[in-house]
């Protein structure tokens, strides 16, 4: 039987090993006389240099980790970030085998991770594929850097910012398109905090890509799976699991169709998910998400019932009055009857304002929502407004009928 302080160090993870008695050391095992050096050592000071360079802007120093015929692909990247504003920035190698003897290229794959100042909680994290020559010297170089899924808004083109009051604007477009960006969201991030408060801090994040095809890049989803929806909201790629949203992410063919009216309205209903992320859960259903994102953007823009649900009005003319409050399916990109969807949360949730107490009632039964648990939404409304959900439904279908 082993005894206690013996059992002990084999808990501790097998580090030590133990000397029985009658036991012999065995010597360490020379490494034969002509093996090569191996090779990841070299790879991770020259990841550590370039990400310094990076930072820095130092396209001298960048030069100098990879080939001659990287260099002119490197000076490109480097001014493509130029006017991002980076916290951390750095390489992580996650897959990769030493080569044979005598191998004079090499890849690997590495995970880049990124944090910009002032709005991330987490660093953004982006695959690549980074491929290395030998020199006749015996150094290692890059060659080249592929991303792999995802992508960095700098992988599309040359970033510019434009910094406002509440908010951080990165973007592919000209300045005055993302100054007025700015300015929306300038104005949603106070109209926001006025109903959900300002706990999550930091400033509000907006990325403006070039095209639709680049807003799907960005999400790393198919080119049509979110055609025509003008905007979302999404939490930084590589964050932990179930990370809330935390980064508004406009979509500039649909979001350039829009009126002003639209494009206001869209940036804070945005900007209330972001402000909301701490109590949504997954159990929260979406009519009740949007309607409090489309409630809080519409709250003070002067817009009757019929303004802001034309498509639910022209339904209930024609005698389709709905039943129930709308499925998560219903809130699907592409799904028919979506703006319908969503024009029912909005009711919902205006309802729920009118009858129950004013705007912080609303926010209380958000809150408890997400705090109640899975399957607890029936408790979250008694709780918070005295009624379950069946009888609130018939009071929201009398409502719908109005219309």
């Amino acid at each position: 039987m082993l005894s206690r302080r013996a059992a002990l160090l084999l808990a501790a993870g097998g580090l030590v090993q133990l000397s029985l008695p009658g036991a012999v050391a065995a010597p360490p095992r020379p490494a034969p006389p002509d093996a090569p050096a191996p090779v990841r050592p070299a790879l991770d000071a020259l990841r550590a240099a370039r990400a310094r360079a990076l930072r820095a802007g130092d396209a001298t120093a960048l030069a100098a980790t990879c080939t001659p015929g990287a260099v002119a692909a490197q000076t490109e990247l480097l001014a493509r970030i130029a006017g991002v504003p980076l916290a951390e920035f750095g390489y992580r190698i996650t897959s990769f085998t030493e080569p044979p003897p005598g191998a004079d290229r090499l890849v690997a794959a590495a995970e880049l991770g990124y944090r910009l100042t002032g709005t991330d909680d987490f660093p953004a994290l982006c695959q690549r594929r980074l491929e290395f020559d030998r020199t006749a010297d015996g150094r290692w170089l890059l060659d080249t850097e592929q991303p792999t899924g995802s992508v960095a808004l700098w992988d599309l083109g040359a970033v510019h910012a434009t910094d406002g009051r509440s908010c951080l604007v990165l973007g592919l477009a000209d300045q005055a398109t993302l100054g007025e960006l700015a300015a929306l969201g300038d104005r949603a991030a106070p109209a926001v905090a006025e109903v959900w408060g300002n706990g999550r801090g930091g400033r509000l994040l907006l990325e403006l890509p070039a095209t639709e095809e680049q807003f799907a890049r960005l999400m790393d989803v198919p080119a049509d799976t979110y055609k025509g929806i003008a905007a979302v909201t999404l939490a930084v790629s590589g964050a932990p699991l179930h990370t809330p949203a935390d980064r508004i992410l406009v979509n500039p063919d649909a979001y350039r169709e829009l009126s002003q009216i639209g494009r206001r309205v869209v940036v804070t209903h945005e900007a209330t998910h972001v402000a909301t992320r701490a109590d949504t859960k997954a159990w929260t259903p979406l009519w009740l998400s949007e309607g409090v994102a489309d409630w809080t953007a519409y709250r003070d823009s002067g817009r009757t019932a019929h303004q802001i649900a034309p498509e639910l009005t022209a339904d209930v003319r024609a005698g389709r009055i709905p039943t129930a409050l709308p499925e998560d399916t219903a809130f699907a990109a592409g799904a028919t009857g979506i703006a319908q969807a969503y024009e029912m949360a909005w009711l919902a949730c205006d309802l729920i304002v009118r009858r129950y107490g004013g705007q912080e009632r609303l926010v209380a039964l958000y809150r408890a929502v997400g705090a109640a648990g899975a399957g607890q939404l029936e408790r979250a409304f008694r709780t918070e407004l005295g009624v379950g959900v069946a009888e609130f439904t018939k009071q929201w279908t009398a409502e719908v009928a109005k219309l």
